[in-house]
C-alpha cells in the first residue's frame, strides 16, 4: 500500500465527517489516532465470530480465540524485532507498562539510589518513578533541556553515575516532537549498570523500532497511538531480565499452581498478564500493525516529516506565532501566539473544523521550564494531507486576527 494520504483516507470512515459544516481536519493524532477499516473489522469479527476466553478452554471458540490472541503477540514481536514473542507483554497502555516496570524494580532499589528521567517526560513517565522513590528512598534526577527543547547531553553524562539504577526516557516528546538519541543514551546507561526503560508511545507510530538494536531493558507503547483501540498496549522486556524479576499483579493466568501454602508462577509472557486480557484489543492491535507494515514505517515517517516542515514554515510566517521544539521534530508541532490563550485558540479553530490539542499535554514540568501554562499542538498521521496543513495555517491566522482585536 503506498503512503498516499488521499488513498489512505478512504480507509478511515471518521475522516469523512464534518465539524460545524466543514470537513474534519484531524490533527490531534498524538493524543489518539483514528482507526482504519481493517482494525474496526478485526474488532467486530472477534465479537461476532470468535468471542471466548482464552488459553484453558478446549472447545472450538476458545481454541480459535487463543490462536488469534497469540498470533497477535507474534505480530507485535515481529514488528519490534523482538528475540521472542515471550518478550511481548500485553498491557492496557504505556502508563500501565511503566507502572508495571516501576513496581517490579522496587526490590532492586535502596535509599540513595538514583532514577534518571528527563525534562521532556510525560507525567506517566514521571509519577510512577516519584512513587517508587517515596517507597524506597531513592532519588529522582532530571536531565535538563535547552531553549530548543533538546536534552543537554553533557548534563546527562554528568548525572549518569554509579548511583543510577534506572534511566527512564521518552524516545519522542509528545509535547514538542523532540527526537531523543535513545540508542546512544541507552548504551551509556547500560555501560553504567543502569536499567533502561524507553517510552516509545510517540515513536512506534512514526518510525521503525528494533528493540534488539536499541538494546534497552524495557520498551512500552500504546495501541491507540498507532491506529488500534484504546485499552491495549505493550511492554517489551528482555527475556533474561523478566524471568528473574517478580510478578506484579496476582490472579488467574499468571500462575502454574496455587496452593494455600504457596504459589508457583507461570512462565513468560503470562507471568505478567494476570486476569482475562483485552483479547479483542490485542487482535485489533495486530491488525493495526499489519496496516502500517504494509505501508512501511519509513515511508510514513518521511510523509509526516514533510507535513511538519510545511506546518512549521506556514505557522512561523504568522505574526506573533512562537514554535516550540527543534527544527528536526517528529509527530507533533507545538506553538503559541503572543497574547492569545491556547484554549481560546483551540476552541476557535475547532469552529473552523480543525482539531488540535491545547493545554500542558501531561507535561507540566516541561511547560514550567518554558514559563507557559500550555501550548497548542498539531500532530500528524499517515492520512493527513498538505491541504490539512493549509487549513491549519489558515484557521490559526484567522483566529489570531480575531482574538487580538
Amino acid at each position: 500500500m503506498p503512503c498516499d494520504p488521499e488513498i489512505l483516507r478512504a480507509e478511515f470512515p471518521i475522516l469523512s465527517s464534518e465539524v460545524n459544516g466543514r470537513p474534519l481536519v484531524y490533527l490531534d493524532n498524538a493524543a489518539t489516532t483514528q482507526k482504519p477499516r481493517a482494525v474496526l473489522e478485526a474488532s467486530r469479527h472477534y465479537y461476532e465470530a470468535v468471542n471466548s476466553n482464552i488459553h484453558r478452554g478446549t472447545h472450538h471458540l476458545a481454541r480459535a480465540a487463543t490462536e488469534a490472541h497469540e498470533a497477535a503477540r507474534r505480530t507485535v514481536a515481529s514488528h519490534l524485532n523482538a528475540a521472542s514473542p515471550d518478550e511481548v507483554i500485553f498491557t492496557s497502555g504505556t502508563t500501565d507498562g511503566i507502572n508495571l516496570v516501576s513496581n517490579i524494580l522496587a526490590g532492586e532499589m535502596r535509599p540513595g539510589d538514583e532514577i534518571l528521567i528527563s525534562t521532556l517526560e510525560h507525567h506517566s513517565n514521571i509519577v510512577p518513578w516519584q512513587m517508587l522513590c517515596e517507597r524506597t528512598g531513592a532519588d529522582l534526577k532530571v536531565i535538563p533541556c535547552d531553549e530548543q527543547g533538546v536534552l543537554d547531553l553533557d548534563a546527562f553524562h554528568e548525572l549518569l553515575t554509579g548511583k543510577t539504577r534506572v534511566l527512564a526516557l521518552t524516545w519522542i516528546s509528545n509535547a514538542f516532537g523532540t527526537v531523543n538519541p535513545v540508542t546512544e543514551m541507552t548504551a551509556a546507561a547500560r555501560q553504567a549498570g543502569a536499567r533502561v526503560l524507553v517510552d516509545a508511545a510517540q515513536a512506534v507510530p512514526h518510525l521503525p523500532v528494533d528493540v534488539q538494536a536499541l538494546d534497552a531493558d524495557f520498551l512500552v507503547f500504546s495501541g491507540h497511538k498507532i491506529y488500534a483501540p484504546t485499552g491495549i498496549g505493550v511492554l517489551w522486556g528482555r527475556r533474561d531480565l523478566l524471568e528473574t524479576l517478580p510478578p506484579w499483579r496476582g490472579g488467574g493466568e499468571m500462575i502454574k499452581e496455587v496452593r494455600f501454602e504457596g504459589t508457583t508462577y507461570n512462565e513468560l509472557p503470562f507471568k505478567y498478564e494476570a486476569g482475562t486480557p483485552n483479547i479483542e484489543g490485542a487482535i485489533a492491535l495486530a491488525a493495526a500493525i499489519r496496516f502500517v507494515d504494509e505501508i512501511g514505517m519509513a515511508a510514513i515517517g518521511e510523509h509526516e516529516g514533510q507535513l511538519l516542515r510545511q506546518a512549521a514554515d506556514a505557522l512561523a510566517s504568522i505574526d506573533g506565532v512562537r514554535l516550540y521544539g527543534p527544527d528536526s521534530r517528529a509527530g507533533a508541532l507545538s506553538f503559541a501566539i503572543d497574547g492569545v490563550h491556547h484554549y481560546d485558540l483551540g476552541t476557535l479553530i475547532d469552529q473552523m473544523g480543525v482539531a488540535v490539542r491545547t493545554g500542558h499535554h501531561c507535561c507540566q514540568p516541561l511547560m514550567a521550564r518554558f514559563g507557559v501554562t500550555g501550548t497548542t499542538r498539531a500532530s500528524v498521521a499517515c492520512y493527513n494531507t498538505a491541504a490539512d496543513i493549509d487549513s491549519l495555517a489558515t484557521s490559526v491566522e484567522k483566529a489570531a486576527r480575531m482574538l487580538k482585536l
